[in-house]
């Protein structure tokens, strides 16, 4: 066998191999767990996105991560429910539930957990289950503590009312968390 055709041989049977690695490498993404696959924030190693709070009445929203860019709105809404899609320094970007978003102060935020109700006269139940007698109803737009989840549930607080509701009525809590 020449050289050539040995070179030829060998390139042939390299192009096929990365071929099969590649599919290999594509069929083992997809199967990866999303918790697995989750991004980490570059400053606090913490899970992006991840849900947290507003910690005061009024929260400057900036364009960018310094005091140096424009404000574009204010939360005035202690405790509402934000999401962290980025980290830089002592920044994070937020969104709100409409999808509004922009950078914040760290020490503006909190670790508490809120939800805001996304189902207007959503009933409170007393356990997690459809016909289970309610303790209260809560308004479209409320703000509530978040205590724990289930895989369809969540038990909130709200206006000293504690009870269940169902986690599709509620933003601020992802679909498959579990919270003890």
């Amino acid at each position: 066998m020449t050289k050539l055709r040995f070179r030829a041989v060998v390139a042939s049977w390299l192009t096929r191999m990365c071929a099969v690695l590649l599919i290999a490498l594509s069929i083992a993404a997809a199967t990866i767990p999303a918790a697995q696959a989750t991004e980490r924030g570059s400053v606090t190693n913490l899970p992006l996105p991840r849900y947290v709070s507003i910690k005061s009445n009024e929260v400057n929203v900036r364009r960018g991560p310094s005091l140096t860019h424009r404000i574009d709105w204010v939360f005035k809404r202690k405790d509402m429910p934000v999401q962290i899609t980025a980290e830089h320094g002592h920044w994070r970007r937020v969104v709100d539930r409409d999808g509004a978003g922009g950078w914040v102060h760290y020490s503006l935020l909190s670790g508490t957990r809120t939800v805001i109700v996304d189902e207007d006269m959503l009933p409170l139940l007393n356990s997690p289950v459809q016909d289970a007698p309610a303790t209260a109803k809560l308004e479209l737009g409320v703000v509530a503590r978040l205590d724990s989840c289930s895989e369809d549930w969540c038990r909130l607080s709200a206006g000293g009312h504690r009870g269940w509701a169902p986690k599709t009525a509620l933003w601020g809590v992802e679909a498959d968390e579990l919270r003890q």
